[in-house]
């Protein structure tokens, strides 16, 4: 059996049937710096509590998987070091191990259908690395998606990448891209990419009907709900991409590469905007949370 631990809170709302949402920990680990991590996860929380579900942060902590995080072992793990970020290849051998580590989109899915949740909100899935073509750099989040069902609730993918190839590779693994109240896939910071997403629902009821029906026609896998950052809270995508463009030629010149690159980049990008962009990232990620809360209750008014 998988060594798996529910906060008690996750406990009580997995038996009351009460609308659980997962969240990721790479964000807190190695996504912003402290004490904004800290701070950016407990508001992540407040939100899906505050639209109507329960939050379930999830890491492993010391070689067990745990479903929901109490504020201790929030604090904790915002000032671990050497932590490591867990994909799918990653998450048994830290276990196995018992090491302490931050899940990923990939892993994050995989814990929580563990648990049983179907609902994860974060900030941007990884997708495709500019440059593929030579360095075959695709995150695992675009198979694990095809493989888990669990509704991913994202901004898009993160603007780092090649996003009209991961949209290709999406579409090639079947995994449904619904943009939310627009026409245009989202790029993270930005609401707009220039590219035209497969698909647009604006009712929050029709992507928790689209969820239950991959189930019911024995589809593997999830979906992911591509939700606009907030209007006022968005950075320009013309803006982003000298930023983006200029941090990704640091990476190369320094040599930056493997899981090291998007942790890089996500900094390198906070000095070029004057933090503006991590204002923007936690914006969408309480966005992204709030839906999530949506669409878990939706679910569960559906049942099974």
């Amino acid at each position: 059996m998988i060594p798996l631990h529910m906060s008690a809170e996750v406990a009580e709302a997995r038996r009351a049937g009460t609308p659980v949402v997962a969240l990721e920990s790479t964000i807190i680990t190695h996504g912003m710096p402290s004490p904004q991590n800290l701070d950016t996860a407990r508001k992540a929380e407040a939100a899906v509590r505050g639209a109507g579900a329960v939050p379930a942060t999830i890491a492993v902590l010391k070689g067990q998987l745990h479903i929901g995080l109490t504020d201790k072992e929030l604090q904790i793990l915002s000032l671990a070091r050497d932590v490591m970020k867990l994909s799918r290849a990653d998450l048994p051998i830290a276990i196995a191990a018992g090491k302490t580590g931050a899940t990923t989109v990939a892993a994050t899915m995989i814990a929580a259908h563990f648990a049983g949740i179907e609902v994860f909100a974060t900030g941007g899935i990884g997708g495709v690395h500019r440059g593929a073509d030579q360095s075959f750099d695709i995150s695992a989040d675009l198979r694990e998606l095809s493989l888990t069902p669990v509704s991913v609730v994202a901004a898009g993918a993160k603007a780092i990448l090649d996003l009209p190839k991961t949209l290709e590779v999406l579409e090639t693994f079947g995994v449904p891209v619904i943009a939310v109240g627009q026409d245009e896939f989202p790029a993270f910071w930005s609401r707009n990419s220039g590219l035209a997403a497969p698909l647009r629902y604006d009712r929050v009821e029709a992507l928790a009907l689209t969820h239950r029906m991959r189930r019911k026609v024995g589809l593997s896998g999830g979906q992911l709900i591509a939700n606009p950052i907030p209007e006022a809270d968005e950075i320009p995508f013309a803006e982003m991409q000298i930023a983006v463009e200029t941090a990704l030629a640091d990476a190369q010149a320094q040599g930056i590469a493997g899981k090291a690159v998007t942790p890089f980049l996500l900094t390198r990008i906070y000095d070029l905007t004057a933090g503006r962009s991590l204002k923007a990232n936690i914006a969408l990620l309480l966005n992204n949370a709030r839906l999530a809360a949506g669409i878990a209750r939706e679910l569960s008014k559906i049942g099974s």
